[in-house]
């Protein structure tokens, strides 16, 4: 992903919703959301066909994570692993965060790890440009591609779009189309409030809105690089005290239209222990 908001216990029926764009090349081919098997592990993600790894995903067990990459192109190192992998790892892995992050190999470039353990509750952002990983409290958060909570104008107006549309939600259908349509904002932010990550100014232009397009120069009417699908998961909680999750990704083209949505509903489960 290379934008995410996410409410944490934020509201008494909806205990998690997370709302997600992953920004990429059109050229890097990529599997939509489904289930498969990696490490011994069925895991719901969408996959990366050229390293293999993922940008968001979860299991049936409650593990579940997502990442952004850290913008910093002068520390950019093109033989870096692949970032994916850290998605598959944290959902194949036993461990808890604060071991997992202690084994982490060095050498990646910078990265987001929003990394859960739904069946505690238990929440962190680990990344390698924090000293150590940081526990989530209940509220609404948001990451792009800068440290966690980092006001970018895309981040900000994430977070908001997420609060007033659990304010308003009465369903989970509503509720996810109603953050489909926020990922799908494309304005851009003002020039004062652009952030300097070392691209110049005409490209934290092109960068700044929650849905980006990239136009290829080459090809009049497509994008390079952009917005290449939308995540939407709601957690709903059900009288009996069970939870039921909702989830759907909607893939983009290389015109900026929607190309087809896959929606999964996990089976209910009891609401998790507080960790």
């Amino acid at each position: 992903m290379c934008l995410a908001a996410f409410a944490l216990n934020a509201h008494p029926r909806f205990p998690l919703v997370i709302a997600a764009n992953r920004d990429e090349f059109f050229a890097r081919p990529a599997a939509p959301m489904t289930w498969w098997w990696a490490q011994g592990t069925d895991i719901l993600a969408g996959r990366d066909l050229v390293a293999g790894g993922t940008w968001f995903g979860l299991t049936r067990a409650g593990r579940l994570a997502l990442l952004t990459n850290v913008r910093e192109p002068a520390r950019q190192d093109p033989d870096a692993p692949s970032r994916g992998a850290l998605v598959v790892d944290w959902l194949t892995t036993p461990a808890d965060a604060m071991s997992f992050a202690r084994g982490l190999p060095e050498g990646y470039n910078g990265f987001n790890l929003i990394a859960a353990d739904l069946a505690q509750d238990a929440w962190h952002w680990i990344s390698n440009r924090a000293p150590h990983p940081q526990p989530l409290g209940d509220g609404i958060h948001g990451v792009s591609n800068a440290a966690l909570d980092t006001p970018w104008p895309k981040t900000v107006g994430l977070k908001a779009a997420l609060a007033a549309a659990l304010a308003d939600g009465d369903n989970p259908a509503r509720l996810t189309d109603v953050l489909f349509a926020a990922l799908a904002d494309d304005r851009p932010a003002a020039d004062a409030d652009l952030p300097d990550t070392g691209v110049g100014l005409a490209r934290e232009r092109l960068l700044s809105p929650r849905f980006v397009r990239l136009l290829d120069p080459q090809r009049p009417g497509q994008a390079s690089y952009g917005t290449r699908c939308a995540t939407v998961l709601v957690v709903e909680a059900l009288a009996d005290g069970r939870r039921v999750t909702h989830i759907a990704e909607r893939s983009i083209d290389v015109q900026g239209q929607p190309c087809g949505d896959v929606r999964h509903t996990l089976a209910a489960s009891r609401s998790p222990s507080r960790s």
